[in-house]
């Protein structure tokens, strides 16, 4: 299976709690981690719910 790696490029601060939650079940917490996932269908929405807040790249 494919895997994806997401970096969290901006701050959580002042925005939706539902979008916190999402940056928190994707791992991320701070400004430039960097975690990696598999690319399934759950995580690839998730991702596109915080895609102003987060970059993306095949691993």
């Amino acid at each position: 299976m494919a895997k994806i790696k997401v970096k969290q490029v901006r701050s959580s601060i002042k925005r939706p709690q539902n979008q916190k939650r999402t940056l928190e079940a994707l791992g991320l917490r701070k400004i430039g981690q960097v975690v990696e996932h598999d690319s399934t269908p759950s995580i690839l929405g998730m991702i596109d719910k915080v895609k102003h807040l987060v970059s993306t790249e095949e691993a």
